[in-house]
């Protein structure tokens, strides 16, 4: 067995973006979690598959991180290699193949839209009158909202408001208000644990209900591709800023969370439930159950991971008591339990 050297992810990424013992409340939204042994931040596809690469020779334990919107850190942090997709400083005109948005409008020629999807390993173009936007995993879903309505173009607006990069969302299949990520993707671009690179048509991601072939098969998403109809771009615009109005109005936006805490159960939303089981407001510490939506848990000031287990299990314990249901979380678990 070789032992692990930060001086090679340095050589790959570069000094000034490796760190250690990173606190990871930082980098997620619930605002919880202690360091990271070490986080690393690469800038291109080829950076991250070396990353990876050299962490399963060593047998180093590693994980891909986003904006951090679903995601619950033990309060002893995580101690392993942390890979950021999310760099918060990005360098003016330095933006890499993760950080990417490349746009190519409906009118383009032929000739650019084979190029973009043969890039992808798409055989054929879907339509002449579709435009095409390819964006790195690391590129926050708001930001690639907002570009695609400026551009006019339809079927992304449910995106505007989700809290969370490109990578995480294809990874869950993300939606909201009736629209998610399977509706309008083409393909994506993967990288496996060996550090391979493989493409993935938009049947080929099993993309389901907070489900896709990214979880079943451990990959980690690079960039993706997809597909959008010319709209009128003040009703696209008017769309995004009433469905966030929307969620300003419904959701805890005002404190941290890593966003719906559970999935929905068949047959039931599970913000009902809690609310009927007597839960709303309930609170451990400075985590409690949203007075405001009783589908997020919310950390209203210091809280600790260690509470928001504790709100999580007795939410969980008193529905199934109440009315025979299961919630299962939306909310990843790092480490995983």
């Amino acid at each position: 067995m070789h032992i692990f050297e930060i001086d090679r992810l340095e050589q790959i990424v570069g000094k000034d973006r490796v760190r250690e013992e990173e606190p990871l409340a930082k980098h997620t939204t619930f605002r919880i979690g202690g360091p990271a042994k070490w986080f690393v931040e690469p800038d291109s596809a080829e950076q991250l598959a070396a990353c990876i690469k050299y962490l399963e020779e060593v047998q180093m334990q590693w994980y891909i991180l986003g904006n951090g919107s679903n995601l619950l850190v033990a309060d002893e942090g995580y101690d392993g290699v942390i890979l950021s997709l999310h760099r918060m400083n990005k360098e003016a005109g330095q933006v890499g193949e993760l950080h990417q948005i490349r746009i190519l409008p409906a009118d383009a020629s032929e000739t650019e839209k084979a190029a973009v999807l043969e890039e992808y390993g798409v055989k054929q173009c879907i339509s002449t009158v579709k435009a095409y936007v390819s964006a790195g995993a690391g590129v926050m879903l708001s930001t690639l909202a907002a570009r695609i309505a400026d551009q006019g173009l339809a079927g992304f607006e449910f995106a505007g408001g989700i809290p969370g990069t490109l990578g995480g969302a294809v990874t869950m299949n993300a939606g909201a208000y009736g629209g998610e990520i399977k509706d309008v993707i083409v393909a994506a671009k993967m990288i496996d644990r060996t550090g391979k690179i493989h493409l993935f048509s938009a049947e080929e991601l099993h993309l389901s209900y907070r489900h896709s072939i990214v979880q079943e098969q451990g990959l980690i998403v690079v960039s993706a591709l997809f597909a959008f109809e010319q709209g009128d771009r003040a009703q696209i615009k008017a769309q995004m800023q009433e469905l966030n109005a929307k969620r300003r109005e419904k959701q805890p936006l005002e404190y941290g969370s890593a966003g719906s805490t559970f999935k929905r159960p068949e047959g039931y939303f599970a913000g009902k439930l809690i609310e009927d089981a007597g839960l709303k407001g309930y609170r451990v510490g400075d985590i409690m159950v949203s007075e405001k939506h009783c589908g997020f848990v919310v950390n209203v000031g210091q809280g600790t991971c260690a509470q928001a287990d504790a709100v999580i299990r007795h939410v969980q314990q008193t529905v199934k008591e109440q009315f025979g249901v299961t919630l299962e979380t939306e909310v990843k678990r790092l480490p995983e339990q």
